[in-house]
């Protein structure tokens, strides 16, 4: 967020850690995905087991790409030591196929081709983890993490944080992604293509200030992943992005269907939206950060949480260091009239 000019800052940074990452594709999104209370191997598993998971679902296809980080302070048998970050070479250099269908789309408005975009770039990982020896890795925590490079895919993105508890993080995912692959299909059938790329879910904790070890630290106000004083059962996040091509027709629509049922099902019973500042969201039919009722309302509400009105106090804080609004810009001006 702009209007905070930052002058000096003291950065601190935790004992880096040696974590595994071990990649699979071989688990269908409807039983990684699925409603909890059964016994397939689900999302929450992995997260139970090892506590960091991510899963990468191209469109139109079954088998997402997981990864799963588990702290190893020594290198597993099976695993292959690495000394820097970037060792996905498939996804950071895009592959001639996915290059050429993407190209392809784009120039000729081929949007139908979205299908087999999804199935190239499925396939591409799959191949790439075992010729790259990608699918078991191992060292310091930047080199198993970092992954995105300037020449990655560009493409359009939304993005939100889910807050709930670690309980009931897969029920999140499932009734996300059954929205997701229904609305997807229905609009499939009607010829229309919107989402080329992929879904992209994480699952992490929430800012903890004693995390910093200095005294008086409090969580930022505007963070998204500022804790809920009305809830403190509610101590993950979970993050959802979906990615698509720039310019793909009826993108921005299934991006507000997107975000009106994340608003609507995840209202505060049991897990609450929140907007993820740096992705696109607040979505009219043309556009992001647009709809004057997400901008107004449902934003501001969300970082209200019974310790009083937190957004009212983050514009206070705003308002104090530029009181003549020097930094300042459109989107801002709705945010904080």
């Amino acid at each position: 967020m702009p209007r905070r000019p930052i002058c000096q800052g003291s950065p601190r940074a935790s004992t880096n850690t040696n974590l595994r990452c071990v990649s699979r594709v071989d688990i269908p999104a409807s039983e990684l995905f699925a409603a909890p209370g059964g016994e397939g191997r689900t999302l929450a598993g992995f997260l139970d087991a090892s506590g960091r998971a991510e899963a990468i679902w191209f469109a139109f296809t079954e088998f997402p790409w997981l990864k799963v980080w588990t702290v190893a302070p020594t290198r597993p048998l099976t695993s292959r030591r690495v000394t820097s970050p970037y060792n996905y070479p498939f996804s950071d250099n895009i592959p001639t196929v996915v290059a050429d269908l993407a190209g392809r789309m784009v120039a000729d408005a081929a949007w139908y081709l979205a299908p087999v975009l999804g199935t190239a770039q499925l396939t591409a990982a799959t191949l790439g983890l075992t010729a790259t020896l990608s699918a078991d890795i191992w060292g310091p925590s930047k080199n198993t993490l970092l992954y995105v490079r300037p020449t990655t895919l560009r493409v359009t993105v939304n993005g939100y944080a889910v807050f709930t508890s670690r309980a009931e993080a897969q029920r999140v995912v499932s009734e996300f992604t059954t929205f997701y692959r229904e609305r997807l299909a229905d609009h499939a059938a009607r010829g229309r293509y919107p989402v080329n790329g992929q879904v992209e879910i994480r699952v992490t904790g929430l800012d903890d200030p004693s995390d910093v070890e200095s005294s008086g630290a409090r969580a930022p106000l505007l963070s998204a992943l500022r804790p809920r004083a009305d809830h403190p059962e509610w101590d993950t996040a979970v993050w959802l992005d979906v990615l698509t091509l720039p310019g793909t027709p009826d993108a921005e629509a299934f991006y507000r269907e997107l975000e009106h049922f994340l608003l609507t099902t995840f209202d505060g019973e049991y897990a609450l939206t929140r907007v993820e500042w740096s992705k696109g969201w607040a979505y009219t039919d043309q556009a992001a950060w647009s709809d004057p009722e997400v901008l107004g309302s449902a934003v501001p509400a969300s970082f209200d949480d019974g310790e009083g009105a937190g957004w009212d106090r983050a514009a206070a804080v705003l308002n104090r260091f530029d009181p003549h609004r020097v930094f300042d810009n459109a989107l801002l001006k709705q945010l904080f009239p």
